[in-house]
């Protein structure tokens, strides 16, 4: 991963702050997007670039803005000369139940969860093929074993894992594209899954434990860097939880 360049969106907090320290540790060069998260996009950066000098920035933008995300990896090119990996990190999570779904639910769910990976992709491609990169979606086992309530939400990380896989063909063989699928890791920060919940879930995973974002992260670090024959692929990080609901 030395002075590699790795576009992370989603990047200033919980996973996307974790995949940030573990590639930055192994020598990767950063550029974190973030969207309202700005103090802890600032925090960050200050944090990676104390410990390594000008090895890491950010920048703002609103996934849903397509016309941007060209932009930003624009942006990540003419700082830092070139790009190595984009890792897609950023996503929407909220139920939307049969009935009561809205298009602006559509809109933000699809639109954080799979069109902008799929349009990033297309805008990182040609300097990814440049330098032999590689492509990170994070997906979810509720793609496979959809969500109950979740509707829109596990369509979307449905339509994740099929990019993924056509992406990989699309791109191959100069880039690979991989993903990695959490099971519970680390739970929404709007208390909508209580000590019941989680208890019920983490019940259904073979290890009978939540995970870490170490865990997820460590599994992108060996797919970008510890990984060189494998495209395609979707990781599941769930402690078996996906061959035990």
């Amino acid at each position: 991963m030395q002075d590699k360049v790795v576009l992370i969106t989603g990047g200033a907090k919980r996973v996307g702050a974790v995949i940030a320290r573990r590639l930055h540790a192994a020598g990767a060069r950063l550029m974190l997007h973030y969207r309202s998260s700005e103090a802890e996009a600032d925090a960050l950066k200050n944090e990676l670039n104390a410990r390594r000098a000008d090895s890491v920035s950010l920048v703002q933008a609103d996934l849903l803005d397509i016309a941007g995300l060209a932009e930003m990896v624009k942006n990540t090119v003419a700082r830092f000369e070139h790009l190595d990996v984009l890792i897609n990190n950023a996503s929407s999570f909220f139920p939307t139940e049969v009935g009561e779904v809205t298009l602006a639910d559509w809109d933000d769910l699809v639109g954080t969860n799979l069109k902008a990976p799929l349009f990033l992709a297309q805008a990182a491609a040609p300097h990814l093929k440049k330098r032999q990169g590689s492509i990170i979606n994070i997906s979810d086992i509720h793609a496979q074993r959809p969500l109950r309530h979740y509707l829109v939400y596990s369509v979307a990380k449905a339509g994740l894992d099929g990019l993924t896989r056509a992406l990989a063909r699309e791109l191959g063989p100069e880039v690979r594209v991989n993903g990695v699928s959490p099971g519970p890791i680390l739970w929404p920060e709007d208390d909508s899954f209580d000590e019941l919940a989680r208890q019920r879930v983490i019940s259904h995973t073979l290890l009978k434990r939540s995970g870490e974002p170490e865990d997820l992260a460590g599994a992108v670090h060996y797919l970008v860097a510890g990984a060189p024959y494998v495209t395609g692929q979707i990781l599941a990080v769930d402690g078996g939880r996906s061959v035990n609901i």
